[in-house]
């Protein structure tokens, strides 16, 4: 099958021009125009092409031409340095998905919207999936017709943009229309053979059917302004990819493994008006609303600490809800004073995440135990004003002129944890054997609840410029200050070179860092579990608690960077290649350590009694804390090609290529003086979470792409390529690997007389599935497959798009 496909694939751009292109501007128009950015440089007028960073830039109707309507999704299957896997059995990861970008985590990529910085999702990513121990922005939270273009800048920007940029930038524009509109109904589902290592037989599914309703209408304020208005709403049922439970008889499937039940709406406004000639009020504002429900392990009925027979005679599945509230403000005005540009704007963004839990009991709490349970809440907002100002400055030994960018951006966050009802944390007369606490998702406690805020002022210096003839310098200094962490100074300088108008070279070094965020200082949940009669805690404490610090904890510290790249442009009529390598070293990651667990029946002395003896005290018998001290090291190249062939007879064609090669180790890992002090140091970050970092996303992957327009008529065929991952053990023996995959997705168009567009299609044409788990790791059937697949597990998806535009 890998074979097959990959013929298929090469056959694909060979057979029409030979490699060549990347959806760095999929879904071009009739005529060829270089697109003008706004990202990773602060000169006006700067194209794609001519920018001293690589930016890619991914337009609307790249983001609509496949099955996938969320935005993280369709940007990851054409962009592919980044990457966004889709695993299960993660409580809230599961419907808040993380994305990376060059193999960093998910919170050191920063987003933007209309180039100001966006707000974080509530969520820490807790278990055993990409970015555990980090909170990034969930891209699905905007609809992808609100969105005009998205450019992507991969290259470290802290020195130009603040905390978060040391992967790079993502920055989405809104669609900015005074007229016009369009409305979309995309409808898809899995049709999919199944073929599982403990059931020993194909079985053919039909799920996670798929209805998003989308649309936009453009309007006028007054004669010179607009309004965008952009809706939409999706339905998606959950998949099920979970193999036969061999503790069950007869034998059968108990658990859900895969996507999760979703339902969301958005609604999003974007407007302009100018006041005079030279000044302009903007603004725009959003809501989604999305709730979420996905599976846990399943609760055997035999089992007196988690099931009473009186309620689930068969056992049962607990399911996690999670109801996510998303919302953002912002107004601004730009405009001209003599010859400087400023531009000032105040964005609010707040994200609230409310946890429940269906379908489940409190075994504590005996026959009496409610069966649905409020489970808590996260809240976290941010407020950010920023102010920057441009000039151009004309220096006469200066081939071109300088432009000085300078400015400053004042925020303030919040984080706030909110308990669940009294009888999802509880414990009841019935423990034990009854475990306290609502089954796989026991309710945050009022212990658990905090309310913290912080300050931050940065103010920056951006120089760029044409030195001499062709040869382009750029620099960026800047400083910040956090007000519970201190300050930090990032620098970056960056250079290109054009030797004729055809090929250039571009080279950039930069410092970098990201501050520890409120979700990682302050989060905490926990739960009880009694010992000998004796009610202990267990779970995550900040770090700075008193248990964090029994066990070293200290208050966390910024993550800092150093990112150097070095690559080349080049095009030449209607083909262009951009080569681009580079090397990201972070110093004191900041991660979410292992779990230091005591035995209160461990000998004198040992490693365990000692835990035991230092956490006591505190009423806790295990606990894990965010901990600075990971460092890394990454290396990698970006390729990214387009070759575009105009025939009199048989149409245009599109031919884009694009590659990642990207690997990552880690150099070192934490210790505390406590924990280094006793007789067998635990580790706080073990092997498993040294190769997730290392080995949790693929080392190469390649989207190969073919575009051809007739008339009316349309096709896309696209074949992606992604490299082995590893679905990292405890030890080297329960390591298991998704294996090299070939994707296939192809898609048709036709457009009516009427103006009414028609679309076919499938992603995963050809059923491709990562390569299954051995049985020997996947005792209970639950999950048969890893949830570090960079494709997922679903197998093929069928769809169908109706559009009319007017």
């Amino acid at each position: 099958m890998q074979f097959r496909t990959g013929l298929l694939a090469a056959a694909s751009v060979v057979a029409v021009a030979a490699g060549q292109a990347q959806a760095q501007d999929a879904g071009a128009p009739e005529t060829q125009v270089e697109e003008i950015v706004v990202t990773g440089t602060r000169v006006v007028g700067r194209s794609r092409l001519d920018t001293v960073a690589p930016v890619d830039v991914v337009t609307a109707q790249a983001l609509q031409e496949r099955g996938s309507t969320e935005v993280a999704t369709a940007l990851s299957s054409t962009v592919p340095s980044i990457n966004f896997p889709r695993p299960s059995l993660t409580d809230g990861t599961d419907s808040i998905r993380p994305a990376t970008l060059r193999g960093q985590g998910p919170d050191q990529t920063l987003v933007l919207v209309n180039g100001a910085r966006r707000h974080t999702t509530a969520l820490v990513n807790l278990n055993g999936s990409v970015g555990r121990g980090s909170s990034g922005v969930d891209l699905n939270t905007i609809p992808s017709a609100a969105i005009d273009r998205i450019e992507v800048l991969r290259d470290g920007a802290a020195a130009q943009y603040g905390s978060d940029a040391i992967a790079g930038v993502i920055n989405l524009r809104l669609r900015e229309a005074d007229s016009g509109g369009g409305l979309t109904v995309t409808l898809g589902k899995y049709f999919t053979t199944l073929d599982t290592p403990r059931a020993g037989q194909e079985r053919d599914i039909e799920d996670g059917a798929t209805v998003t309703v989308g649309g936009w209408q453009g309007f006028k304020l007054g004669s010179d302004g607009f309004l965008t208005l952009s809706a939409e709403y999706r339905d998606r049922e959950p998949t099920n990819r979970a193999d036969f439970d061999p503790r069950v008889t007869p034998s059968r499937v108990t658990a859900r493994f895969g996507d999760p039940d979703v339902t969301d709406y958005a609604i999003y406004a974007n407007a302009g008006k100018p006041l005079n000639e030279t000044w302009e009020a903007y603004g725009w504002a959003g809501y989604q609303k999305r709730k979420g429900e996905a599976a846990a392990f399943y609760r055997l009925p035999g089992s007196t600490s988690q099931n009473i027979p009186s309620i689930y005679p068969n056992g049962f599945l607990p399911l996690i809800t999670t109801e996510v509230q998303d919302f953002n403000l912002a107004g601004g005005l730009r405009g001209q004073i003599a010859d400087t540009r400023l531009d000032i704007n105040l964005v609010y963004g707040r994200n609230e995440v409310e946890y429940g839990v269906n379908n489940t009991l409190n075994a504590s709490l005996g026959a009496t135990s409610p069966t649905s349970f409020d489970a808590g809440s996260l809240i976290y907002d941010q407020l950010v004003l920023s102010v920057d100002a441009s000039t151009e400055i004309q220096l006469s030994h200066l081939a071109g002129p300088l432009n000085l960018a300078y400015g400053l951006e004042a925020r303030r966050e919040t984080y706030e944890i909110k308990a669940g009802e009294p009888d999802s944390y509880r414990s009841g007369p019935f423990n034990p054997p009854g475990l306290p606490g609502a089954q796989a998702f026991p309710g945050l406690q009022p212990a658990n609840e905090i309310d913290r805020d912080r300050t931050a002022v940065g103010v920056y210096l951006d120089l760029e410029g044409e030195v001499i003839e062709n040869l382009t310098l750029s620099g960026a200094v800047r400083a910040e200050h956090y007000s519970d962490f201190g300050s930090n100074v990032s620098g970056k300088v960056a250079a290109r070179y054009d030797f004729n108008d055809s090929f250039a070279i571009r080279g950039a070094a930069s410092s970098g860092f990201r501050a520890p965020s409120l979700q990682q200082q302050y989060f905490t949940a926990t739960s009880t579990v009694f010992i000998d009669g004796v009610p202990f805690e267990t779970g995550t404490f900040p770090s700075t608690s008193a248990v964090g610090r029994v066990l070293g904890g200290t208050p966390l510290e910024a993550e800092t960077s150093e990112n150097y790249s070095l690559g080349f442009v080049f095009r030449r009529g209607p083909f262009e290649l951009t080569v681009d390598a580079y090397q990201i070293n972070v110093d004191n990651r900041i991660v979410l350590s292992e779990n230091i667990t005591g035995s209160a029946t461990a000998a004198p002395g040992s490693t365990a009694r000692i835990i035991f003896d230092l956490l006591s005290p505190y009423g806790v018998s295990a606990a894990r804390f965010f901990i600075n001290g990971v460092d890394t090291e990454t290396r990698g190249v970006d390729i990214v090609g387009r070759y575009r062939l105009e025939t009199e007879n048989l149409g245009r064609f599109d031919f884009t290529a694009a590659g990642n090669y990207n690997t990552l180790e880690v150099t070192a890992t934490p210790t505390t003086a406590p924990l280094s002090a006793l007789p067998v140091p635990p580790a706080l970050f073990s092997r498993q979470n040294v190769k997730r970092f290392e080995e949790g996303a693929p080392e190469t992957k390649w989207v190969l792409q073919g575009d051809w327009k007739r008339g009316p008529l349309g096709a896309t065929l696209r074949t992606t390529y992604y490299g082995d991952v590893l679905a990292a053990g405890t030890t080297p023996a329960a390591d298991a690997k998704t294996g090299d995959h070939w994707l296939v997705d192809l898609e048709a168009r036709y457009e009516t007389p009427w103006g009414v567009k028609l679309a076919v299609g499938a992603d995963n044409l050809l059923d491709e599935y990562p390569d299954a788990l051995p049985i020997a790791l996947n005792t209970t059937g639950a999950a048969p497959y890893s949830s570090f697949s960079p494709f997922g597990f679903n197998g093929r998806y069928v769809y169908t798009r109706l559009s009319y535009s007017w």
